[in-house]
Parts: C-alpha cells; sequence; structure tokens
C-alpha cells in the first residue's frame, strides 16, 4: 500500500515560530524551513561576515526592527538542506527574548514572504522528508511534555530508533520473504520455487517470534505506566486504615484504637469511572521508637513524595497539628485532599471532605472525587504511541499466525502472500510508510508551535 499524501498546507512554504519558550528571557531562538529562510533571515539581519548559503555554521551581527531605533545583538545559525531535521533549509535566528520584541521580528519575517508554521510542523516536515518515523515523530513531543526522569529516558530511548531499529528489520524480512512467494507465483507452470515449505515455514515462525518479542517490549513499558496513585496519610489512629477498606471494599488493612498498628504501606488496586487507581496505606505520623518503625516512617514518606494525591486524613473533632498544617498550605505537588474521618463520631470544620467509613457515608463522593482526579491526571506522554503501536502489533501477530498455519497446512501461496502482505502492513501503519491524513493530523495537532 502506498502512502496517502496528507492533506497539510504547502510544503514548500517557508515557515517561521518561536522555538524557545515565549516569555522574557536571555534568548530566544526564531526557526525557519523551507527554500527561502536564508532569504528572509538577511531581510532583517547583518553581519560583518558574507553569509555563505551551501555551509553549515553560525554567525555573529545584528538585527534591526522596522521602529526601532536601535539595533539587537543576534547570531544567525544556517543549515543547508538536505542535512537538516526537516530536511530543508533551516536558519534560526537567536537574539534577546523579549516578547515585543520577537512579535515584531516575527512580523517582519512574514511580511518578507515567510509563514506562520502551524503545530507541529516542523517535525511533521521531518518525517515526511523521511528523517523521522512516526514513532521517532511521537517520541519528541513525548520528550517536550516528559515531567519527571522516568518518562524523559522511555522517551530518549524511543527518539533514538529504541522500536524502530527491530520494527524495520522486522518490516525487511517480511518483504523479502513476500517477494520469494510472490515470485513462485509467476512461475507456477514451469514448477519453479523460490523458497521450499520447509524454508517457508522457518522464516514465517521467526518473523512471528520477532514480533511477540516486540509485543512483550511495548507490554513491559505500558505496565511502567502506572495508575493514579493515591496515598493515605496522616496521624495514628486517624482512622486511614478503616477508610482504606471501606473504599477497596477488602479488610486488607489491620484496624485497631491502638496507634501505629500500620507498620508497612499497603497497596490495593481498583477501577473508578473507568481509571486505574493505586490506593496506598502508610503508617501513622509518629516520632519512630525502634528501627522497625523508622523504616515505616521513611516507607511512608517516600510513597507520599511518589503520590499524585494525597487523602490526609483528619479526625474530626480533632485540633490540626503544625505538620498538617504546613502540608494543607502546600503549593507544589503532589495535590493534597483533607479528608474528615469518623464523622459519625463528631461534626468537623468547614472545608473537610466528610466520610465515616463506619457508617459508609460520604464514600461514594469520595469514590467520584479520586476518579475525577484520575480522569484530569495526564499520563505519560508516550501513551498515545504505545496503544497505535500495540494495535498494530496485535494485528501483525494474527496475521503472521495465520501464514504459519497456512504454511503448515500447504495451502495456496496466494492466501500466504496475502496474509504476509497484511502483516507488512501493519508494520507500515506503525513506523509511517503506510499512514492517513486523520493520523498524521491526531499525532501532529498534540505538537505546540514551533517545533
Amino acid at each position: 500500500m502506498s502512502p496517502i499524501s496528507p492533506m497539510s498546507p504547502d510544503q514548500q512554504d517557508t515557515i517561521v515560530a518561536l522555538s524557545s519558550p515565549p516569555g522574557p528571557g536571555a534568548r530566544a531562538i526564531v526557526r525557519m524551513s523551507g527554500p527561502a529562510a536564508i532569504q528572509s533571515a538577511l531581510g532583517v539581519f547583518k553581519s560583518a561576515e558574507a553569509i555563505v548559503a551551501n555551509r553549515r555554521r553560525a554567525y555573529s551581527g545584528e538585527i534591526r526592527l522596522t521602529g526601532i531605533a536601535a539595533p539587537l545583538p543576534a547570531d544567525i545559525h544556517v543549515w543547508p538542506a538536505p542535512r537538516t531535521y526537516t530536511g530543508q533549509e533551516i536558519v534560526e535566528i537567536h537574539t534577546l527574548s523579549s516578547p515585543p520584541l520577537i512579535d515584531l521580528l516575527i512580523s517582519q519575517l512574514l511580511s518578507a514572504g515567510t509563514r506562520a508554521a502551524q503545530p507541529g510542523e516542523f517535525t511533521l516536515r521531518a518525517f515526511l522528508a523521511g528523517k523521522l518515523d512516526l514513532t521517532r515523530a511521537e517520541a519528541v513531543i513525548a520528550v517536550i511534555e516528559s515531567g519527571n526522569r522516568e518518562d524523559l529516558e522511555q522517551a530518549l530511548k524511543q527518539l533514538a530508533g529504541g522500536v524502530t531499529q527491530p520494527l524495520q528489520r522486522l518490516r525487511d524480512n517480511l518483504l523479502n520473504l513476500l517477494a520469494d512467494v510472490e515470485a513462485g507465483l509467476d512461475f507456477t507452470e514451469e514448477d519453479i520455487q523460490f523458497a521450499d515449505r520447509t524454508e517457508l515455514l522457518g522464516r514465517v515462525t521467526q518473523g512471528l517470534a520477532q514480533v511477540t518479542l516486540l509485543k512483550k517490549q511495548l507490554d513491559g513499558r505500558a505496565v511502567g505506566i502506572r495508575p493514579f496513585r493515591v496515598v493515605m496519610a496522616g496521624r495514628p489512629n486517624a482512622g486511614k486504615s478503616s477508610l482504606f477498606n471501606a473504599l477497596t471494599g477488602e479488610a486488607g488493612a489491620l484496624v485497631s484504637p491502638e496507634p501505629g498498628t500500620t507498620r508497612d504501606y499497603l497497596v490495593r488496586q481498583l477501577t473508578l469511572g473507568g481509571r486505574r487507581l493505586e490506593l496506598i496505606d502508610t503508617a501513622g505520623w509518629q516520632d519512630a521508637a525502634d528501627s522497625i518503625a523508622a523504616q515505616a516512617q521513611d516507607l511512608g514518606g517516600s510513597q507520599a513524595r511518589q503520590a499524585d494525591l494525597v487523602l490526609l486524613c483528619l479526625e474530626a473533632g480533632q485540633p490540626v497539628h503544625e505538620r498538617e498544617i504546613a502540608l494543607l498550605s502546600q503549593n507544589a505537588p503532589p495535590l493534597i485532599v483533607a479528608v474528615a474521618t469518623k464523622c459519625d463520631l463528631c461534626d468537623p470544620p468547614p472545608g473537610r471532605f466528610r466520610t465515616s467509613a463506619t457508617h459508609g457515608y460520604g464514600l461514594t463522593g469520595l469514590r467520584e472525587l479520586l476518579a475525577k482526579h484520575a480522569r484530569d491526571h495526564v499520563s505519560t506522554p508516550l501513551a498515545p504511541s504505545l496503544s497505535r503501536c500495540l494495535h498494530h502489533v496485535h494485528a501483525c501477530i494474527e496475521h503472521l499466525r495465520q501464514a504459519h498455519d497456512m504454511t503448515l497446512n500447504e495451502e495456496p501461496a496466494e492466501l500466504l502472500a496475502l496474509e504476509l502482505r497484511g502483516a507488512i502492513d501493519e508494520l507500515g501503519e506503525m513506523v509511517g510508510a503506510v499512514y492517513t491524513d486523520d493520523l498524521l493530523d491526531r499525532i501532529f495537532s498534540r505538537f505546540c508551535i514551533g517545533k
């Protein structure tokens, strides 16, 4: 199946956008890509050196903007085509990051014949030029959106070709196999075989093993995308374990009026509103009397720091301590939700979520609140890419299983060729050798302008 031309703007336009974060700062980067990039830059940039269009290098100079008396110090970086990110001529103007001046600079570049870049258009051009496949293009936005080291490492591995390289090898092997099968179809009357049944079976089995291994690797990454993590924290005997048992519907946590009953943390998986959550009950805050208690406190603190949301359990009728006040007033993640427990015994002050594990009231509302926060929570930036890849891998495996059975049962080679084509097409859609306008829109609309 041949690629479908995307319904995108003219790829021969010269596009421009701010590619550094907006706002005041020491440096702003305005990027252009297209055949008129250097010509447009020379309309505003002056340098003592002659700019050589076919050499990759940087030049120091200044830019002059209409209505601004003083010139601005600036550098431009020139990358001639085709050895660039987009495969086109690229020029970057580096200057002071003053929003009004940057707006004026981009306005003058637009007047000189450039066009404002659309979201993700630089990376879209890199994909269309064959510089990136779809999995690596998706990794670009994942790198940009990474919020922690784990997400960043996964995105960088995919950007470096961690998914692409095994896919390309597998697709090449299947294309060679299909060529042999179809060549045999052209010489059926002469009884010429380009690969006997034993060889075909071995090659199909090898392809099936390779794509199954790829599925396991992708599954491993998907497992690494942990569910929304909710940690229950608070003082000893604040009702955390009772509330934990009530929310999970299991008597997993020991409940006792004796403070410090929970020494380790407990974890339960549950699904609320279609979202998977991880609920964690931790030891109550207290001074450690021994090494085991100290370890319990350390573990509880570690879980709270890794949480997406902390349910701070405050026993109704009890005064709020300094540590609880400090936690409620913090602005940094994780999100803190104050929950009043044991409200069947005493009324809490206003502003707290009222619950009673004994009588069950407030639990439905608390579950709905947790489900809402889980839905609003941003998952790993690679999640859409992993989901898309897994869909195609599953379909590819099914085609190769059918091909294996057909080879084993000596069914007509025409049917075997159809299954091999199906497997190759699935791999092609994964890397972008086959794509649709809708697929490109879904992927590149997630990008910000300038990337």
